[in-house]
């Protein structure tokens, strides 16, 4: 199996699907995004500020406003140039973009993305199962999106810091369910559960892990993250 890589960790004057951004800062790293015409997507307690010309509005999703966070309901708000506009999720960690091209989906953890630009489509799905309540007590919510036009960005959040790691076809890796944050839509998730038993008088415990089957990319944050939302 290949070696999980560090995904970078600052960006300056990046230029990919229409706009220029920049990641900066080191606890609590910041989206920065230059916005010309091009508008990004987002949902609404991540923004942290923006240039007074920046025009904010509802974002229209089927089904997206369903959604809540720690029992509030999830506003998706669009945001449009020209000018500049900052995001940060509130906790430490690693912030990074994924440039996709037409066509080409990513698989995201609930609640990890920072923004997506206009370009690219997003749906969700809810994944129910034993291993899957420790995420939120009823399962987790994988947020999918797909590139509708030439290039599109989304950029993540992960807690601590974000390794990827490309398995080839059959290769396997478990992950400590609150341990990935993306991975392609041809990488299979399941669950597998170990139980453990210290003498034939101790009772049993068990280990749980998500594994993943290639081909495709998986991002490892290194910090485990089992959040109690209610969705």
């Amino acid at each position: 199996m290949p070696i999980p890589v560090l995904k970078p960790t600052s960006v300056h004057d990046e230029m990919f699907a229409g706009v220029t951004y920049h990641v900066e800062g080191e606890l609590v790293p910041v989206l920065h995004v230059e916005l010309s015409r091009m508008p990004i997507y987002f949902e609404h307690h991540i923004l942290l500020w923006k240039e007074p010309q920046v025009q904010i509005g509802m974002k229209k999703l089927a089904g997206a406003f369903k959604r809540v966070i720690s029992g509030m309901p999830i506003v998706m708000v669009q945001a449009s140039g020209p000018g500049q506009i900052g995001f940060s999720r509130d906790g430490a960690g690693h912030v990074f973009g994924l440039h996709l091209q037409s066509n080409q989906s990513i698989d995201v953890r609930e609640h990890q993305w920072l923004a997506a630009t206009e370009s690219l489509d997003y749906t969700f799905n809810r994944v129910k199962g034993f291993a899957n309540v420790m995420f939120s007590g009823t399962g987790l919510f994988i947020d999918t999106f797909t590139c509708m036009a030439p290039e599109g960005i989304l950029w993540l959040h992960g807690y601590g810091n974000v390794f990827e790691i490309t398995l080839a076809p059959g290769q396997q890796i478990d992950i400590e369910p609150g341990g990935w944050i993306y991975k392609d839509p041809t990488v299979r998730l399941e669950t597998v559960v170990q139980s453990l038993s210290t003498s034939i008088f101790a009772g049993a415990s068990q280990l749980v892990f998500n594994r993943f089957t290639g081909p495709g990319r998986v991002g490892v944050q290194s910090m485990y993250v089992h959040m109690p939302e209610a969705n």
